[in-house]
């Protein structure tokens, strides 16, 4: 790398530097440094999954006298999961921007406390205003961990193991959902805790589980092609020659030359009107993707399973404090979707695998629907059923964070992960919420059928968009994808002229 820059705050403009820093990090074998990110960034999902499968599976003993929150079962699953998704969506926007501006290591640190401080609190609620206010709050924070965490993670991992590693960690939601499904049910056993204490020590305990990680992301680096971009060439390349010494320690073998570089006019920030040219001029086609993913996975999932233990109890009598064995195993087959058909986003490709799981999951929620406005399902068959949909839904909609952080240029990666997210949640996770508690609410067959069709069709729509416009990122390196803004004209125009 030439032209040197300094590790501290810089002008907005700092000179032209060349750098091989991408292809260094692209050629690395995979090693327990890449682990250390995985663990210390991926598994604040687990945290995401504890808390809204904690919330939906305790929904019922919310609502029940004694528990000490006035609140319905209804307000749970409709007011404060559309609160938790509103605050999602805010934040993303919010950390997104600071994410891009100051780096993703501060922000992930940032997001991580504003999540835990807001969990913390709602183990707190006295009355349904303060569970309203932290549920929204907890959202926040989690919202700017979606921009934060995908982005650095995006960055970090070698091209040929990208997808595969997006789609699990993002899979791993699951896990902590189930922890969340299995916890409820020993939570909400009255002969264990009473009424009005279970469920608040569920929140602590996720509490825990988050200090946990934080300590272990204190040692998750910056990323170095954020480093490089703003002005911190000299970090960039300290951090990165650190890594290839100890990766060469681990293999015990030296690493082969980088061959690619790329020559970048650093600077400090980069405007929002700069950005929403970016996205909506220069890929209008990409944007309409990410808009299409993200709304209907956002819709399927926010609408419909956190109403999920609410079905089992108003049209199969499932106890409340038994809910949380159903959701395990849909769960299970959440995570199980990502796990085993991630590597064929690398191999297959992404249109193909993008396009196919969004079909596939839409077309079977299609059949479920049927079934159960045939009354042919009981609560076991319709558990099975969702486990189906959801093995290639949780793989489709974890592929729409990857999507959305690998077409896009590197200054707008972290604002282009929070305004799509924010955007198809708020159009399929606000109104998905408030819709479905009302209609799983009125016990009527047909209005459950109804959100379930829905939910199908926009999926299908999503997937049949994939098909057409999902870009063949596959084992490419993400300047490859979307030239970074900030690239010399020289090299611009070489580009060009190169394609």
């Amino acid at each position: 790398m030439t032209a040197a820059a300094s590790p501290a705050p810089v002008p907005a403009s700092t000179g032209t530097v060349t750098t091989n820093v991408p292809a260094r990090l692209d050629r690395l074998p995979w090693s327990r440094w890449h682990w250390m990110i995985v663990v210390g960034l991926g598994t604040v999902w687990i945290l995401d999954g504890l808390e809204v499968t904690t919330v939906g599976n305790i929904a019922s003993r919310l609502s029940e006298s004694g528990s000490g929150l006035p609140i319905s079962s209804a307000q749970v699953t409709g007011i404060a999961a559309a609160l938790y998704v509103a605050g999602a969506c805010v934040g993303a926007l919010f950390f997104g921007w600071l994410t891009d501006r100051h780096g993703r290591k501060k922000l992930f640190m940032v997001t991580l406390v504003v999540y835990l401080s807001a969990t913390a609190l709602t183990a707190l609620s006295f009355h349904s205003w303060w569970f309203f206010t932290f549920r929204f709050l907890t959202g926040f924070g989690i919202g700017g961990e979606y921009a934060a965490i995908n982005s650095a993670i995006d960055e970090l991992i070698p091209a040929r193991f990208r997808g595969r590693v997006d789609l699990i960690i993002n899979g791993s939601y699951w896990l902590g959902a189930i922890g969340g499904a299995l916890l409820s049910i020993v939570m909400l056993n009255t002969a264990i805790f009473p009424k009005d204490l279970g469920w608040r020590f569920t929140f602590a305990l996720g509490v825990v589980l988050g200090l946990v990680i934080l300590l272990v992301r204190r040692h998750v680096p910056e990323s170095p092609r954020w480093q490089f971009i703003h002005g911190r060439g000299e970090s960039a390349e300290r951090l990165v020659a650190s890594v290839e010494r100890e990766i060469e320690r681990e293999k015990g073998e030296s690493l082969p030359p980088a061959e690619r570089e790329i020559t970048i006019q650093q600077r400090e920030s980069i405007g929002f009107g700069v950005i929403a040219k970016t996205v909506f001029r220069r890929y209008p086609k990409r944007a309409v993707l990410g808009l299409a993913l993200f709304i209907g996975q956002a819709f399927l999932y926010n609408a419909i399973t956190f109403g999920f233990g609410a079905i089992l109890t108003k049209f199969f009598a499932v106890p409340s404090g038994g809910t949380g064995y159903y959701f395990a195993v849909i769960a299970a087959g959440n995570f199980l979707g990502p796990l085993l058909l991630g590597k064929l986003f690398d191999t297959v490709g992404r249109r193909v695998m993008i396009s196919s799981t969004y079909l596939i999951s839409g077309i079977l929620l299609f059949g479920t629907a049927w079934l159960f406005d045939r009354g042919s399902l009981s609560a076991v068959t319709l558990t099975a059923c969702w486990c189906v949909v959801l093995f290639f839904a949780s793989a489709g909609a974890s592929s729409a964070y990857l999507t959305v952080s690998e077409i896009f240029p590197m200054e707008t990666r972290a604002m282009a992960i929070a305004f799509f997210y924010a955007i198809g949640t708020a159009a399929g996770g606000i109104s998905g919420p408030l819709v479905f508690a009302d209609l799983t609410q009125s016990g009527v067959v047909g209005d459950t059928v109804l959100a379930f069709q829905i939910g199908a069709a926009l999926m299908c729509a999503a997937g049949l968009v994939a098909a057409f416009l999902a870009v063949n990122a596959e084992r490419r390196s993400l300047e490859d994808i979307a030239t970074p803004l900030s690239v010399a004209p020289v090299e611009t125009a070489a580009a060009s002229s190169a394609r």
